[in-house]
């Protein structure tokens, strides 16, 4: 019997009739397999049935038998079914997509999948989805989740999002649960993606290793057109010139320590007569370091003189290389976005 026939009125009553008369015949209906609308719209009408004369009952037996003779083809009614018969038959990435959208109509939390990612892509997310989606999304994380995901969102775009969750009272359950699904098939896919890295961190990359004025140009450019993307990227970028913004104070000792003398005075000696960004990342490591070995790094840039530019980068690039390292391997971190509000 097609399930979609029983949600029309008339239909389901005779459905409810075949279903008592098997029942009554002793046979076991496995209900379960249907939908639940479809379950609770069967029980309603079996619990409305009073008496029905013979005549009746046989003529709607009579349509049910019809309707099952007229069946040429009938195939599983569920997912799992489905992928059980289709082994081997689909591609990987169609079977695990698949099986996540089963693992969701099964009932799978999708606000736990969701709640298992990092928050800075729970940030991402709601920089995409509308204010009232975002609100809905940040009410269902964990209070420290949710936290430390306002922490990677703009003070604007945060103050929109936790004004908007004032709205969220009279959303009904379902609501939330349709929103939950629909974020976790999006955001919570685990296929493996085209592209490891996050857009905001190949554009960064990028941008690391291009010229000052070329970068510039290029952020300047999506601070126009998506001053969000750009405020991404701007954290993802590293270089000699936003060293003071991206590195602790306290931790300046550690970054440099061990860099080949050399590079320290071509690079400092060189920053020191850009200016700008440049000028204040050298400052900035000569102040947190010890009097004694600053005092010496600036007598030996004064005793070298000018520092030609191509060695002057290339002494720059060696030391962020070197930070980098200590990153990654965990000596050292960036500063936060909160921590940099502060300053």
């Amino acid at each position: 019997m097609d399930t979609a026939d029983l949600t029309a009125p008339g239909r389901r009553r005779k459905a409810a009739m075949i279903v008592q008369l098997l029942i009554a015949d002793g046979q076991k209906v496995a209900l379960s397999r249907l939908p639940e609308e479809v379950q609770m719209n069967l029980a309603r009408e079996l619990a409305g049935l009073r008496l029905v004369d013979r005549e009746t009952l046989n003529a709607v037996a009579a349509e049910f038998a019809d309707a099952i003779e007229s069946v040429g083809l009938a195939a599983a009614g569920d997912v799992d079914t489905v992928l059980g018969a289709l082994d081997g038959q689909l591609s990987q990435g169609a079977l695990a997509r698949l099986q996540r959208e089963a693992a969701l109509a099964r009932g799978i939390d999708p606000w736990a999948r969701l709640a298992a990612l990092p928050p800075s892509e729970l940030a991402a997310m709601m920089q995409r989805e509308g204010v009232e989606i975002a609100a809905v999304a940040l009410s269902k994380l964990p209070a420290r989740h949710a936290a430390e995901t306002l922490t990677h969102l703009p003070g604007e775009r945060a103050r929109r999002i936790t004004y908007a969750m004032q709205e969220t009272a009279a959303i009904r359950p379902e609501a939330v649960a349709r929103i939950g699904r629909a974020l976790a098939a999006v955001y919570a896919d685990d296929t493996d993606p085209a592209f490891a890295a996050r857009p905001e961190a190949r554009v960064g990359a990028i941008l690391n290793s291009t010229r000052p004025a070329t970068r510039e140009q290029v952020l300047d450019s999506l601070d126009r057109t998506d001053a969000a993307f750009a405020g991404q990227v701007r954290r993802e970028i590293f270089t000699f010139a936003n060293l003071h913004d991206r590195i602790r104070a306290a931790d300046i000792p550690r970054a440099v320590k061990g860099i080949d003398n050399a590079d320290m005075i071509a690079a400092l000696g060189h920053a020191l007569a850009c200016g700008g960004g440049e000028e204040r990342a050298a400052t900035f490591i000569l102040a947190n370091i010890s009097q004694r070995l600053a005092a010496t790094l600036r007598d030996e840039i004064a005793d070298r003189g000018p520092v030609p530019r191509r060695d002057g980068e290339r002494a720059q690039d060696a030391i962020i290389t070197t930070i980098r390292d200590r990153i990654d391997s965990g000596e050292i971190a960036f500063v936060t976005p909160d921590e940099d509000e502060a300053t």
